[in-house]
């Protein structure tokens, strides 16, 4: 099999991510070569690919998905807000431009042939890349420069499956306008649909799949369920919009509160602890929380300083500090590590020069203009574990006192530890096994809770499980022989237009 298949989604979080993954799973099983792609990404999730590249951590998501290794290929272009009308632009895994939304615009057509050329790459080395879009292909004021949705799909003779989330309501009415707000030679690339995330009678929803078909001329490729508890790399903050369920330990229950920063990145940090049986996550911005949960993780952002304003006009600083005063657990995560320090100097980011910090480390970050990105590794005395982790940082943090929180491999030590306040710039360092039971452990034994976390729980391993899941579902309920002619065969010629006018009748 060769061939290319671009999905896009009604709306932003339609789950394009999540059918962009299982689909790569499925094709991984039928023995094709198989990579992710999308041309941009705005995120603020992302990891160190291959090389110290930096991408979007839902396409690192897709290419394990693939059973390969992520590279930069696989998402040209990042775009990482960095405050209320800036955004950083990423290029080929390098910081290329800070931009607001107009002036981005204006970049597309020197990045559009920098696109095309990360995906002939992919093709000519891959039997098959399944693309994702962004947002929604009907974003019609955008349309002139897309390089991602629709432009991409003409530009490189993409067919293209809309999803449409069903769950949300109104998923027929989404379809359909989404078909009628393209122009006719856009609307020539839409192949087909799938609706997601479905719960109900079959029945029922039959006479719709059969309706939508006779309207668009376009065939309903499959029907996914509504899987519960099934986590994902998320790509953005909404993902964390959804209820997430506990797991209640046999050993009592630990509680994790995560700050919801406004800029908050690589949130994607916590899933481990969130998979751990006794362990309940929950992302809040509530002083109470800061005080009585059992630990408090201050994660990554993209807008340091921007954020410790929040936490101040919150009152959250003051939570925060009497927390640390008390001795009670904190682990901050790079952006989160930096403004529990004592000073913040940055004419990087938000240019705000020398800005006091929340002073409970003794830490000076000095923000400069290169992108630290790399994957380390090394040892923690204090949690008496292996380490390993990456970094995506623009910060410098000095310790002036207090101890390290770990060693690198050669040598150097690396965060900081005072008391029952940690902080480190590592982010995927709760992914490793061993050190994450290790500051369970730790947190257990300084809140004198009888918790003891689950040997079995082995990260690497669930979050393969789903992949897995997600390749049964593509395996089980989509047309998979519609769908491999489509890979093949390309966009199909005979695809009637639909005029708006006539949709609407």
């Amino acid at each position: 099999m060769k061939g290319a298949l671009l999905v896009a989604g009604t709306h932003s979080d339609a789950g394009k991510s999540l059918v962009t993954a299982g689909i790569c799973r499925w094709l991984r099983r039928q023995g094709a070569s198989v990579a992710p792609f999308k041309a941009q990404n705005m995120a603020l999730n992302s990891v160190v690919a291959r090389g110290g590249f930096e991408i979007g951590r839902a396409q690192a998501m897709q290419a394990a998905a693939a059973g390969v290794e992520p590279e930069v290929a696989m998402n040209p272009i990042l775009i990482k807000p960095s405050g209320e009308r800036h955004s950083q632009v990423v290029v080929m895994g390098r910081p290329y431009a800070d931009v607001d939304a107009r002036t981005y615009q204006e970049l597309k057509d020197e990045l559009r042939p920098i696109v095309a050329g990360a995906l002939a790459d992919l093709r000519a080395r891959y039997d098959v890349v399944i693309c994702e879009g962004a947002g929604s292909p009907a974003e019609i004021n955008l349309r002139a420069a897309d390089l991602t949705n629709m432009g991409l799909a003409r530009a490189a003779g993409l067919p293209v499956l809309l999803v449409g989330d069903i769950d949300r309501g109104g998923v027929f009415a989404s379809l359909l306008g989404t078909i009628a707000a393209l122009a006719p030679d856009d609307q020539r690339h839409i192949a087909g649909f799938v609706i997601n995330k479905f719960r109900g009678s079959h029945a029922i929803l039959a006479p719709g799949l059969e309706q939508i078909t006779a309207l668009t001329g376009r065939p309903v490729f499959g029907v996914l369920p509504f899987v519960e508890q099934l986590s994902i790399d998320a790509e953005d903050s909404l993902a964390i919009e959804a209820p997430r369920a506990d797991v209640a330990g046999s050993s009592g229950t630990l509680d994790v509160a995560v700050v919801r920063l406004r800029w908050m990145s690589n949130f994607t940090d916590l899933d481990a602890l969130a998979r751990e049986p006794g362990v309940r996550v929950r992302f809040t911005r509530s002083a109470q929380d800061v005080a009585r949960a059992d630990l408090v993780v201050v994660p990554g952002t993209k807008a340091t300083v921007e954020d410790l304003g929040r936490l101040r006009a919150d009152g959250l600083d003051r939570a925060l500090q009497a927390r640390a005063a008390a001795g009670h657990p904190i682990l901050g995560i790079c952006g989160g590590y930096q403004l529990l320090g004592d000073a913040i100097v940055d004419e990087v980011e938000s240019r705000a020069g020398a800005v006091a910090g929340l002073g409970v480390l003794p830490v000076t970050t000095a923000f400069a203009p290169d992108k630290v990105l790399r994957t380390v590794a090394g040892y923690s005395d204090l949690l008496a574990s292996p380490v390993g982790g990456y970094e995506i940082r623009h910060g410098r943090p000095e310790l002036h006192g207090g101890g390290a929180l770990l060693t690198v491999a050669d040598g150097t030590p690396e965060g900081c530890a005072v008391g029952g306040t940690l902080g480190t710039s590592w982010h995927g360092l709760l992914e490793h096994d061993e050190a994450r039971r290790a500051l369970l452990r730790w947190v257990a034994a300084r809140r004198a809770i009888d918790f003891a976390p689950a040997p079995g729980v082995r990260f690497a391993a669930e979050r393969e499980r789903q992949l897995d899941v997600l390749g049964d579902l593509i395996g089980a309920h989509l047309d998979t022989s519609r769908l491999c002619a489509l890979i093949e065969r390309g966009v199909p010629s005979d695809l009637p237009d639909l005029l708006l006018e006539r949709a609407l009748c």
